[in-house]
């Protein structure tokens, strides 16, 4: 069946008294033992139960039941609920059985070590365990710490991996950005770049003189150009060049 039956003996006191199906019929439609269902039938067993119409919950149709009664062989199917009703959602923290419960600090570590950037909240929602049990893992002060290993969570059956990717991605969220430009990686202008490519290039007075054997460099002296000479001696070149 594609779907469980609400109060099987229940409906099968009520099948029993309203319909013309053989007992194996009723027995394979209400999960019972056909013996059981005789046992309804002669007043034996249920015999305080009041019987519910499979019909009117909606699990059932009347064509499915006449159906089965033309046909001893056929094995009536529970109809598919008309509405769905949506999941609880659960508060607190998840419960954990009390199997896994020993695996919690081994998880705690795997989460610590892997994800640093997971809160405790969060770590207490995927696991089931409390602040001072994280905590106590986290700083190696756990009662057990010598004999933890680090194990993944999801392969403990603590939680899922759709849980576990939903709480890393929350985390990611409220991480600070980080830059993708270091500071000092800033790109420089064009007349920086040619203030520092100049600065690098010795000039020519430097260095000391031939004879002086002190260690000091000469001075230098910045030579002042003319932008007269400068120009004339260009308007020169190119007279040259057009003769």
């Amino acid at each position: 069946m594609s779907q469980s039956l609400l109060m099987p003996k229940a409906t099968a006191v009520w099948l029993v008294d309203n319909t013309a199906l053989s007992f194996e019929q009723i027995a394979a439609f209400c999960t019972l033992h056909p013996l059981e269902v005789q046992g309804i039938a002669d007043g034996d067993v249920a015999s305080g139960i009041m019987g519910v119409n499979p019909v009117q919950n909606g699990q059932l149709t009347r064509e499915e039941i006449e159906k089965a009664e033309a046909d001893p062989n056929y094995r009536m199917k529970v109809s598919e609920p008309k509405v769905r009703v949506a999941a609880v959602k659960r508060k607190g923290p998840r419960y954990t059985p009390i199997s896994r419960r020993n695996e919690r600090p081994n998880a705690i570590k795997w989460l610590v070590r892997n994800h640093p950037e997971l809160k405790d909240a969060q770590i207490m929602r995927l696991v089931g365990t409390t602040k001072s049990t994280i905590e106590s893992v986290r700083e190696n002060t756990h009662w057990n710490a010598a004999n933890l290993t680090a194990m993944d969570p999801v392969t403990l059956g603590l939680c899922s991996q759709i849980d576990l990717d939903l709480e890393v991605k929350r985390a990611s969220k409220d991480a600070p950005v980080q830059s993708e430009l270091n500071e000092g990686t800033t790109l420089m202008t064009a007349e920086e770049a040619l203030a520092r490519a100049t600065a690098r290039q010795p000039s020519d007075g430097e260095g000391a003189f031939e004879g002086d054997h002190s260690g000091h460099s000469a001075p230098q002296h910045e030579e002042e150009l003319d932008a007269d000479s400068v120009f004339a001696k260009l308007k020169s070149i190119k007279s040259d060049s057009d003769e």
